[in-house]
């Protein structure tokens, strides 16, 4: 606050040194002040927004004590330059704790309230007339209005001053700030535009403000892991790229060959199908085969026994043979026996004369007849011995064929075991290859799938490819370089 300033506000008021009357009441201001403040200090207490400005008691001690010395400067009318560094220092204080000039003006109502009570109550002096004791009230009232007004008129402006000064900082401050975002958004909005581009290879060098240097770093290195990003995701697009050609290849190729298989499986299991069909066909032939031979092994022990009949029917014959010839031999004995006998008689005969003539008769004709019986005899043995030599013959014969019949028997019985072995070989082939072929058309079916899934996955790998060499595309569109010399390159 300027001498010029001050003087001009005293002139406006009419404000001078203090007035007669003023320094009438100038003990009853001091001395009623302390109570004023009090009843203020009470009010603040008991107003939060004023309370929220003093930390504690101590602090309201402090204050209290200032503030009287700042009224007591008042009451006694002081416009030079302490009470001006006091003024100054209150609307300063007032600025900067943000004491609206609301409760300021109200504060100072109530202390001034309370001294014109006091003055207005003062008991008029002995001998001084009514009429000059309220002339002089009133005189001292409007004078301590008007000191109290020049007061707050002089601290509401230092107020409002420090508060323009604020103000003309915070624009200042505002524009160097705006000004300095402007020449940041713009440098940024460059790189950004770049990034936007597909440049990833800058980040900004320009010298930002401190409240911006964060962003720079934070930008710097957005751009430097998105490099590093891009970077990492185009030698991966290329892996992938070639990983996915590699794979769509082996894919194709897996493909031809499931198809290879598949097809080979089919015509396995087709011929599966006739090699199970065949083995069933012969274990029923290998079936019918052991029936055949068991019946034939049947007809062959019926054989040998018929054998053994005739054999032990010829061996009859043979012995009956004997017995004949033994009887042919006694008829041959007879015969012969005749025959001497006949031979005498016709010796006796001839010795008879004529009386034995008809016995001689007689003899000869038993003896022609005892010589056919003995021829006869001799005819039959002869028979008989070629019969019983047939039937020896026959026997033996007989006997060889039993022998045989019992060998072609036991051959039979070895060609059944054989034949049952090869019908249970053929049936446990063929439940074999029915699992087998059980197992193959599993197979089949499995091969079935995988060849459906490898076309899957064929499928899938040529879109792999495809969306690898659109993300190589789509990476080759990033830049490396960058022209503005507030960018550099980013190694």
């Amino acid at each position: 606050m300027s001498d010029d300033q001050m003087d001009q506000r005293t002139t406006f008021m009419g404000l001078g040194a203090p007035s007669e009357a003023y320094r009438s009441v100038g003990d009853v201001l001091r001395d009623a002040l302390p109570d004023a403040l009090t009843a203020f200090y009470v009010r603040v207490r008991a107003t939060p927004e004023m309370r929220r400005f003093f930390r504690d008691e101590g602090h309201i001690s402090t204050a209290s004590a200032a503030q009287q010395a700042h009224w007591n400067a008042i009451i006694e009318g002081r416009t030079d330059d302490g009470y001006g560094i006091s003024v100054r220092k209150i609307g300063q204080v007032h600025a900067r704790i943000g004491l609206e000039p609301r409760w300021y003006i109200g504060g100072y109502s109530v202390l001034l309230a309370h001294l014109i009570e006091r003055v207005t109550n003062r008991p008029r002096k002995w001998g001084v007339r009514a009429a000059d004791h309220d002339r002089t009230t009133g005189e001292a009232i409007a004078e301590l209005t008007q000191r109290v007004m020049l007061d707050m008129d002089l601290a509401i402006s230092i107020y409002l001053e420090v508060l323009k000064d604020e103000r003309d900082r915070s624009e200042a401050a505002r524009a160097e700030a705006e000004a300095s975002q402007s020449r940041v958004v713009s440098i940024v909005g460059q790189a950004l535009t770049g990034l936007s581009q597909g440049d990833l290879s800058s980040a900004v060098e320009a010298e930002f403000p401190a409240d911006y240097r964060q962003l720079k770093d934070d930008f710097n290195a957005a751009v430097r892991h998105l490099h590093e990003a891009i970077s990492a995701v185009s030698d991966n697009a290329g892996s992938i790229r070639s990983g996915a050609g590699e794979i769509s290849e082996a894919a194709d190729d897996l493909s031809r060959r499931t198809e290879h298989q598949a097809a080979s499986l089919e015509q396995t299991a087709a011929a599966l199908d006739q090699i199970t069909a065949t083995v069933n066909r012969t274990a029923k032939g290998a079936g019918q085969a052991s029936q055949t031979v068991q019946a034939a092994k049947g007809d062959a022990e019926a054989s040998g026994v018929i054998v053994r009949d005739a054999v032990g029917a010829m061996d009859a014959i043979e012995r009956s043979s004997q017995e004949i010839s033994q009887i042919i031999g006694v008829i041959d004995e007879i015969a012969f026996q005749t025959n001497l006998l006949a031979l005498n008689a016709g010796v006796e005969a001839a010795r008879a004369g004529d009386a034995g003539r008809g016995f001689a008769v007689v003899a000869s004709e038993v003896r022609a007849l005892a010589q056919r019986s003995a021829e006869a005899a001799k005819e039959i043995k002869t028979l008989i011995s070629s019969s019983t030599s047939q039937v020896a013959s026959g026997v033996n014969l007989v006997g060889q064929t039993g022998e045989a019949l019992q060998r072609i028997v036991g051959r039979v019985a070895e060609i059944d075991g054989l034949v049952s072995e090869i019908a249970a070989s053929a049936q446990e082939q063929a439940h074999a290859l029915q699992q087998v072929n059980t197992a193959i058309n599993q197979m089949d079916q499995v091969t079935q799938q995988n060849a459906a899934m490898v076309e899957e996955t064929t499928a899938a790998s040529h879109s792999l490819r495809q969306q690898a060499e659109s993300l190589t595309g789509s990476v080759g569109r990033f830049r490396l370089t960058h022209s503005d010399p507030r960018i550099r390159r980013v190694a």
